[in-house]
């Protein structure tokens, strides 16, 4: 179902080509023009039916991303910070360090504050890394602050109505080159989970799972990934907190019936809210999948649920969320084809993105469940988040165990997103696997078949689930125990996880610490030996991983 090195010098993504979001230059006659704030009218009111005017009384919560300080000197640390040749290789930032080297300046932050007050704005909350500020008004009074329209749609295909702004909001030119976004605008619900559920597996209410239930059960996918020696041994991810990034609200009871199952006694989940939240329960059965994903293999972790709206606003709310809380190991499983995004937004995330290298925290997101075509049209594309450089895109294998539930082969999985970006260009720790100009996705995989998939207890019933929402979690899961054993004994944790994979994928032990996936296709691209745009690097061998890296 879908919702929608360390031996190389200077793991750096280059720029982005086409989103570095340029900012109409003011007039130099005065007084100087209002500037356009480009990109940032939603792609979905091309194909949408156009209404009436929104209700002028309506209250719009807006979300407003700020420029960083300087993008030259955080490109610069991130090559340093990334480079085992470096003295600096993995001494990462604090959220404060971030903020006073690269966020906004206070008298920056002043003067959009005052501009958006002057129009009647209440400005809210400025997010910790001084890059998102918070504000909301009525839809006359963001109308008029912003220059533009608010209408309504109707999506046919998507079958969603939505409000939009009709053309890009405008900026006095004295704060324009400070803003780089403007979300809430819109209030499109656009952002996808990549979850599958299989159909030929039967529901099963009752209590606890039978023996005969398909699915994989905790002990076997601890085996199947050879993590079960690392959990014996105490490193169970405890003391090592695991963000999920989520556009819907989960029920809690579900998770307690899946741990009471497998006799888990994990810390309960905490939620997070951003952006206000969500009440939107249309997605729990993904966001079950992912803490009970999580829980099955780090079953000392810390899960921490961020909630946000299943909007263009929550989704910077969320991300500011993550990058201001420094959380060290992040997943998610949701996202959009690429040209599904506005240009202005993309440009937002992808700061908070650079921001979590910076800082170490290893994000994950799933590559999709649509093969090589993500968008759905017939050519190729790929899922964003998945494709941003500061991401490891997640793809899919599907998984078979032999006799005594152990790891016995994988194969692409015909659903793995994977491909070409058509937004970033190819980051440096790529550049022996990608000859091109864009990056390749995805970066790493995992079990995603739903034929070969997780045992999950959501919405009252027992079911087996896949997709790369399952696999994503399953990294971030294992990235946990990483982390957790890496304390235990004084090493660096797992960090920018790109760094940590390819390093490690581009040595001697990459055929010790990976599966390597060499067959399968996902539409317009096969599997093979070595890193391939169906599967990555492969999928990770717990105990041989470990030691490869922490001995």
């Amino acid at each position: 179902m879908k919702l929608s090195l360390r031996s190389a010098v200077g793991l750096l993504a280059a720029p982005l080509p086409i989103l570095a979001l340029a900012v109409a230059s003011p007039a130099h006659a005065a007084p100087a023009a209002p500037a356009a704030l480009r990109g940032d009218v939603l792609p979905a009111i091309a194909h949408a039916q156009r209404g009436g005017a929104i209700d002028a009384r309506q209250s719009i919560p807006v979300t407003l991303s700020l420029a960083l300080r300087d993008q030259a000197g955080l490109t610069s640390f991130l090559q340093r910070v990334s480079d085992p040749h470096s003295a600096e290789y993995k001494h990462y930032l604090t959220v404060k360090q971030f903020a006073d080297r690269f966020g906004a300046t206070a008298q920056t932050v002043a003067q959009v504050t005052a501009y958006l007050k002057s129009q009647g704005l209440k400005v809210g909350a400025l997010s910790a890394n001084h890059l998102t500020l918070q504000a909301d008004g009525t839809a006359a009074q963001v109308e008029k602050a912003f220059g533009t329209t608010l209408a309504t749609y109707h999506d046919a295909s998507a079958k969603q109505d939505f409000y939009a702004n009709t053309a890009a909001p405008v900026l006095p030119a004295s704060i324009a080159a400070a803003v780089t976004d403007v979300a809430g605008l819109n209030d499109y619900a656009h952002y996808h989970s990549d979850l599958a559920r299989n159909t030929g597996a039967q529901a099963s209410p009752q209590a606890a799972p039978k023996a005969t239930h398909p699915g994989l059960t905790p002990a076997h996918a601890r085996s199947a990934y050879n993590v079960a020696s690392a959990i014996s041994s105490g490193y169970t991810g405890s003391g090592v907190t695991v963000g999920l990034l989520e556009f819907s609200a989960y029920s809690q009871s579900d998770v307690t019936t899946y741990d009471k199952g497998y006799s888990l006694t994990p810390p309960a989940p905490t939620v997070r809210t951003a952006g206000g939240g969500t009440t939107d329960t249309s997605g729990e059965d993904e966001v079950e999948l992912d803490i009970e994903v999580v829980q099955a293999l780090a079953p000392q972790a810390s899960v921490k649920v961020y909630e946000a709206p299943n909007s263009d606003a929550g989704e910077l709310a969320v991300y500011a969320a993550l990058v201001s809380d420094d959380v060290p190991v992040i997943s998610t499983s949701w996202g959009e084809y690429e040209a599904g995004e506005t240009p202005s937004n993309l440009t937002a995330v992808n700061t908070d993105l650079q921001e979590a290298a910076a800082q170490g925290q290893s994000f994950y997101a799933a590559s999709g469940d649509s093969g090589s075509d993500d968008a759905g049209n017939g050519g190729t594309s790929v899922d964003f988040p998945a494709s941003d450089p500061w991401v490891s895109g997640t793809g899919g294998t599907t998984l078979t165990l032999t006799s005594s539930g152990g790891w016995s082969k994988e194969a692409g999985w015909s659903g793995s997103g994977g491909g070409v970006s058509s937004q970033f260009a190819t980051p440096s720790f790529q550049s022996k696997v990608d000859t091109g100009s864009y990056r390749y996705v995805p970066d790493i995989s995992a079990d995603a078949n739903p034929s070969s998939g997780w045992s999950v207890y959501s919405e009252g019933a027992w079911d087996e689930y896949g997709g790369t929402s399952a696999a994503a979690p399953n990294w971030a899961a294992f990235t946990a125990i990483y982390d957790s054993e890496a304390k235990a004994k004084g090493e660096a944790s797992f960090g920018f996880a790109n760094s940590t994979i390819y390093a490690l994928a581009q040595s001697s032990n990459y055929s010790k610490a990976f599966h390597d996936v060499t067959s399968g296709s996902n539409g317009a691209y096969k599997a093979g030996t070595g890193y391939d745009r169906v599967t990555g690097w492969g999928t990770y061998n717990g105990a041989n991983f470990l030691s490869a890296e922490l001995g």
